[in-house]
């Protein structure tokens, strides 16, 4: 069993990474700013925020991985590098895992590249999509004591279409994955299972991968 810290644990993806954590057994703490409405049965909820790490007390002692999923929205915007590099600086040189959710624009189109960014991206998407890439060029420059991963969702995620568990995710290292019609996608509980089976048995250490369906 690992003691799983889930920043963001109310949130789309972090919602389903704290279930899917706690159904395998594992001690999984919930951090968000409000007191979740729904809160998942079997995790602790702790209230805070990572732009203040001290109000978050010794939530990280002991943890065997901590879960950044926070989203670069509302007014975390322009908050969310700083606040991951807090994250990054206060778990360097620890023996915790730092798994990070990434942008799906930062993948590459096909093996070589050129990235999904490379392509066009939306003007209502690209500071979404740039502080994504900033993400990962953040974890890439990082000091080497810290082990992190991260993992790049497929181009359709979120809320919107939820999905169903299947069980199942394919990992396509760099390259974003797509289905038999070019679809790239991935529902929040698959997404999850990737994110759990990764700090289970690690494969990605200091790297990135995509999943997707």
């Amino acid at each position: 069993m690992a003691r799983i810290v889930v920043l963001g644990g109310t949130g789309y993806a972090g919602r389903h990474i704290v279930s899917e954590a706690v159904s395998r057994g594992h001690e999984v703490i919930s951090v968000s700013r409000n007191a979740p409405s729904n809160p998942v049965d079997g995790a602790l909820s702790v209230q805070g925020s990572v732009l203040d790490l001290a109000s978050l007390g010794d939530v990280f002692e002991g943890a065997d991985a901590v879960v950044f999923a926070l989203s670069p929205r509302g007014d975390m915007a322009d908050a969310q590098i700083g606040a991951l590099r807090g994250v990054a600086a206060k778990l360097t040189g620890t023996n915790t895992r730092l798994g990070v959710i990434g942008g799906a624009m930062g993948s590459l189109s096909a093996p070589g590249g050129p990235r999904l960014w490379d392509l066009g991206v939306p003007e209502e998407y690209r500071h979404e999509a740039q502080v994504g890439m900033d993400t990962l060029e953040l974890l890439q420059q990082s000091d080497a004591g810290l082990d992190w991963f991260l993992v790049h969702p497929p181009q359709e995620f979120g809320a919107w279409d939820e999905g169903e568990r299947t069980g199942h995710y394919r990992d396509g290292g760099d390259v974003v994955v797509r289905d038999e019609n070019g679809r790239s996608y991935i529902s929040g509980a698959d997404f999850a299972i990737a994110m759990i089976d990764e700090i289970e048995q690690p494969k990605h250490h200091r790297g990135r991968f995509t999943v997707g369906h």
